[in-house]
């Protein structure tokens, strides 16, 4: 299996220690993230790659960030003496390996609109023609008798 990223690229961009129980984990998420990314792009850069893996890797373990908002939350709420609080957490980032939108544009994919016919190598379309260099195209052509 391809691995992207080590454990300790992964605690240089941590903004805590992580345990040796969690260091075991980070091990195998990041050859988790690696298949993951491969089933994306894998002709991605090995800069993006290793990005990515770390960035999957921290959102899974959990960053340790002190704010009290949870990781991967989209929405939170916190009162004060009623004891309140409510969290919205978006599709995958309860713990487990995602890529978000900024990882795949990372790895080149995503965000493309298109579609594709197997019908149309049946029948190619020609390449208009360029016209050459100096001349004009008739003015009938670009306005219509009448119109100015």
């Amino acid at each position: 299996m391809a691995a992207y990223a080590t454990v300790a690229d992964v605690q240089a961009r941590m903004t805590r220690t992580m345990s040796e129980t969690e260091q075991n984990s980070c091990e195998l998420l990041i050859e988790d993230a690696g298949v993951i990314i491969d089933a994306y792009n894998a002709q991605a850069s090995a800069d993006a790659k290793k990005v990515v893996t770390c960035r999957m890797v921290i959102r899974a373990l959990g960053d340790g960030d002190s704010s009290g908002y949870p990781i991967g939350a989209t929405q939170g709420s916190m009162s004060g003496l009623g004891y309140s609080q409510s969290w919205t957490i978006g599709a995958g980032a309860n713990a487990e390996l995602y890529l978000a939108k900024l990882d795949k544009k990372l790895l080149g994919v995503g965000n493309r609109v298109g579609s594709w016919s197997p019908v149309q190598e049946l029948a190619p379309v020609p390449a208009p023609a360029e016209p050459e260099v100096g001349t004009y195209a008739p003015l009938e052509v670009l306005v219509e008798e009448g119109t100015t």
